[in-house]
């Protein structure tokens, strides 16, 4: 990759920073300005390979200069940024020769797109391919993820502990690679273990290692990966599904920085930011006596809110061309999608998120006909017609029974409930089951229970306890 010189023009300190960062890491020198004054003097002394510039400046236009930059320099790709999200403006960017034009709120991958291919035209790089490695990546104009990127862009350059929350699927380790990746400890290890793939009784040795001996299977001392991210940093995973034992010496280590390897005596110092991640509603698990309050005030630090994909309707089409761009650069067919696709994919509710779409963009790469998918075969992949259904439908109800739980404490103020949760729960849960099963079989109680499960004089009780009448399911 050549290195280039890219000469950055953009008032908001947060965009310069966060972009700087991305272009150095593909090997590019950078210089800023935050004006058209600081943009003048600089090119005095530097003579940029690439352009980046905003269009509403304090001092002026930054279109405005332009035409002269590419009078001496014709063939410098010139990208233009602007808030300014109308017609005319991507019109005019075009007049004033613009290589492209990219509105904000932009994503980071567009751009740095942009200028390998800027350079490519040039003949000084490679045309701009997807990345081999990068998944479910942090693609998006949406309200929501501009959200995100802001705060990403002011925590990146600190070591305070951040805590990533959303939906299984919605790209939480992204978050944490990109915290890590442009902060000040890219260098160093980035470590993720998931607290959910770990069996309980190896937890506590597979974060703080352990000692031969230690336990049966233990033949020789293993760093853990607090050892391991030493000085870079430990992504913890589903953090919510770490048992209470683990919880504790994560707190100690989490208050000193210190901690002994199981079956150890030594005190091991270690430097490492932690940035955790979960789907479940931590306060629901305190609550619940599942997760140490302590603990989470002190993940809690800095929380980033990932929404979920049914959230970025404007995102899906964005994503899933990039991810059908993915899979044509790893060996299957190349497709494009049309305007009736990429509708009939936003009015999916994407109980998988991202990556539930990446999956259904591979599969449709391989086994569409024509260069264009058709909406007619999204339409039988995410109807039911030959492929997945739309992601795992247990692990969303589980997700919307968590919500509605957490809702149900949190209007006690922080006291607990009156007696008899359990029953009052499983009630909310058994009488829409009962009412849509039996309007499922038009009041047919024998298959009724026969899907349910139970014995049918047991349906019987349950919908006299119910109030539920077994005509279509309705209720009295």
């Amino acid at each position: 990759m050549k290195r280039a010189k890219i000469l950055l023009v953009d008032d908001d300190a947060a965009i310069r920073m966060v972009v700087t960062e991305a272009l150095k890491r593909d090997g590019h020198e950078v210089r800023t300005a935050g004006s058209i004054a600081e943009q003048i003097a600089l090119l005095e002394s530097f003579v940029p390979d690439v352009l980046i510039t905003d269009v509403v400046l304090p001092d002026g236009n930054g279109l405005d200069l332009v035409p002269t930059i590419l009078a001496q320099r014709p063939d410098m790709p010139v990208i233009v940024l602007s808030a300014q999200n109308t017609l005319t403006t991507a019109v005019r960017a075009t007049e004033q020769g613009a290589f492209e034009y990219l509105p904000k709120p932009f994503d980071l991958d567009e751009l740095t797109r942009a200028v390998r291919d800027g350079l490519a035209r040039q003949g000084k790089e490679e045309p701009s391919v997807p990345s081999e490695d990068a998944d479910l990546p942090l693609i998006g104009r949406s309200a929501a993820m501009q959200d995100v990127y802001r705060m990403i862009a002011r925590v990146v350059s600190t070591d305070l502990t951040v805590l990533v929350l959303g939906e299984s699927g919605t790209g939480k380790e992204l978050v944490a690679r990109a915290l890590h990746d442009l902060g000040g400890r890219k260098a160093a290890p980035f470590i993720a273990v998931n607290m959910a793939a770990i069996p309980r009784e190896l937890i506590e040795a597979e974060l703080f290692g352990h000692e031969r001996g230690a336990f049966t299977g233990a033949l020789a001392r293993s760093a853990g990966r607090f050892e391991q991210a030493s000085g870079g940093t430990l992504f913890l995973d589903e953090i919510g599904d770490m048992p209470m034992e683990a919880q504790t010496r994560l707190l100690r280590v989490l208050q000193s920085g210190e901690f002994t390897t199981v079956g150890g005596n030594r005190t091991i110092k270690v430097d490492v930011r932690i940035i955790a991640a979960t789907h479940k509603h931590l306060p629901a698990l305190i609550v619940a006596g599942l997760f140490r309050e302590d603990l989470f005030y002190r993940l809690n630090v800095v929380p980033i809110n990932l929404p979920a994909l049914r959230q970025r309707g404007n995102d899906i089409g964005l994503l899933a061309q990039y991810f059908l761009d993915r899979a044509a650069a790893e060996g299957l067919p190349r497709k494009r999608l049309n305007a009736p696709g990429i509708a009939r994919l936003t009015s999916h509710n994407w109980p998988g998120n991202v990556r539930e779409l990446e999956n259904l963009m591979r599969r449709l790469a391989a086994i569409a006909r024509d260069p264009v998918i058709p909406s007619t075969l999204i339409e039988a992949q995410l109807g039911g017609g030959g492929g997945e259904t739309g992601g795992d439908t247990s692990e969303s109800l589980e997700q919307a029974i968590e919500m509605h739980l957490a809702r149900y404490f949190v209007q006690f103020a922080g006291e607990l409930p009156p007696p008899g949760i359990h029953a009052r729960i499983l009630e909310q849960v058994e009488r829409p089951l009962l009412v849509a099963t039996l309007a499922a079989v038009r009041g047919n109680q024998l298959r009724a229970a026969e899907l349910l499960g139970i014995n049918r004089n047991t349906l019987r009780k349950k919908l006299s306890d119910l109030g539920i009448e077994a005509q279509r399911g309705r209720t009295r």
